[in-house]
């Protein structure tokens, strides 16, 4: 496990923003820890790819990579959720449009079909509920980490190689479903894909420009290897 608290004082000191010139003195002084601490504890963030570092006159440049603020990111989550518990659901809502068909493609691939029927207890529709997020929508859809997922893992067929990812259950207009977030995936971030047992367009009688809410569970769900 990295250690967060160097991490949190270097982003405190502004290492997310822009890289961060501090001098080994500074830094230690700042930390409260001894010389030899400080550089084994930045080494071993450097080792782990959460910082980058440049040697400078008078000190060096740390700055903060994706990784290490995705791991600041989970860790705040997860003290929202003690300090400030949220309720157990919320909405986002989003606008119907037609994809590009890749869905059902995936979904249609062994090594995912099944992984859905034995992890969410449902043969998926052959084909996906494509939704554009409204801006307020799309800026609280950084809470699904704060619910437990259904893990879909990547695998190789023998002729190429699938990327994992996450599900997380969901319910459209009342309908059980589950909302894909793949591990690595082209779509902007307001854009999602919705998968469940039935055809939802044609079950609730949507078209494209519809306005639709997504209601997300994030408690009770167990996630799974």
């Amino acid at each position: 496990m990295p250690d967060v608290q160097y991490l949190k004082k270097l982003a405190l000191m502004g290492a997310v923003q822009k890289p961060l010139k501090v001098s080994s003195t500074e830094f230690k002084a700042y930390v409260g820890s001894s010389s030899q601490t400080v550089s084994r504890k930045l080494k071993l963030l450097e080792d782990e790819r959460l910082i980058e570092r440049k040697l400078v006159p008078g000190g060096q440049l740390i700055k903060m990579t994706d990784k290490g603020i995705e791991i600041l990111k989970n860790e705040y989550s997860e003290y929202r959720q003690i300090f400030s518990p949220e309720p157990e659901v919320f909405e986002l809502e989003g606008t119907v449009l037609t994809g590009l068909g890749e869905g059902q493609y995936y979904i249609g691939i062994p090594g995912y079909k099944k992984q859905f029927e034995e992890k969410l207890n449902f043969e998926p529709f052959p084909g996906t509920l494509n939704l554009q997020l409204d801006e307020n929508s799309a800026s609280r859809r950084e809470r699904l980490r704060e619910g437990s997922a259904v893990q879909i893992n990547g695998f190789n067929d023998g002729e190429r190689s699938y990327g994992g990812g996450k599900c997380y259950r969901v319910k459209v207009c009342g309908i059980e479903a589950a909302l894909i977030v793949p591990d690595r995936t082209h779509y902007p971030a307001d854009l999602i894909e919705i998968i469940s047992p039935i055809k939802l367009r044609e079950a609730l009688g949507l078209k494209d420009g519809d306005r639709v809410n997504i209601l997300i569970v994030k408690q009770g769900m167990e996630t799974q290897k």
